[in-house]
């Protein structure tokens, strides 16, 4: 079972589908590696572009570890948020490409053989209890429990894993519909029970009725 630190925000793997309309890749991917991602449309090959720019993301963490300079923690925060970001995309471009009935074959193994190096290296990171943990703790936990459930999908049965793509993406397609026809139902007419308020709105703001009476005008009834 995946862990609950892993809940993602589902928009953004969805738009990573449409590579190589790269979603934001700016936040997490430099302009020479979009332009990578975008010249490699083979899935296998680009799962294996995207582990070099984790690999990368990790050697520059480790070069700054080892400079022991103050003011380090804020770079050491945003290369693990990259890092954990660029684990996503590899995800997320194996789920397109099962979605698509792509060859995936090689694919999880080469993730696997990536990301149990890339666990080895967060995990001696954190064993070596830097000075200065405290300011990038939750990111780098973030990146392990990542790296984690990345390993644990590639794991998976591709066929499996292919059925519950297809699942989810269903459930998405259904959703989105329901919410489109309760928009029509709903368009161009008062929602359910707000004519009803209206009326009785209207109702209580006309003045109150007086009683009938037989007297004629001028006539007062007669003291009791």
């Amino acid at each position: 079972m995946l862990s609950a630190n892993r809940i993602r925000v589902v928009l953004l793997a969805m738009v990573l589908m449409a590579v190589p309309r790269v979603y934001a890749q700016k936040d997490f991917l430099t302009p020479n590696e979009v332009d990578q991602v975008r010249m490699v449309q083979e899935p296998v090959a680009r799962i294996k572009l995207y582990l070099q720019f984790a690999r990368q993301r990790l050697d520059q963490l480790q070069s700054i570890m080892a400079k022991n300079r103050p003011g380090r923690s804020g770079e050491m925060r945003q290369l693990l948020e990259d890092y954990t970001s660029i684990v996503d995309a590899i995800n997320t471009v194996t789920d397109d490409a099962l979605a698509r009935k792509q060859d995936l074959t090689a694919g999880p193994a080469a993730v696997v053989e990536g990301e149990k190096k890339f666990l080895d290296v967060l995990g001696k990171i954190q064993a070596s209890m830097p000075r200065d943990i405290d300011m990038y703790d939750f990111e780098l936990k973030e990146a392990i429990a990542s790296t984690g459930d990345s390993i644990e999908l590639a794991n998976q049965d591709l066929s499996d894993r292919g059925q519950a793509v297809a699942s989810k993406a269903e459930q998405e397609k259904k959703k989105v519909a329901e919410v489109n026809a309760g928009e029509a139902k709903l368009g161009g007419s008062a929602a359910p029970g707000v004519a009803a308020s209206e009326a009785a709105a209207a109702d209580a703001a006309q003045p109150a009725r007086k009683p009938p009476t037989l007297y004629r005008p001028g006539e007062k009834p007669p003291d009791k």
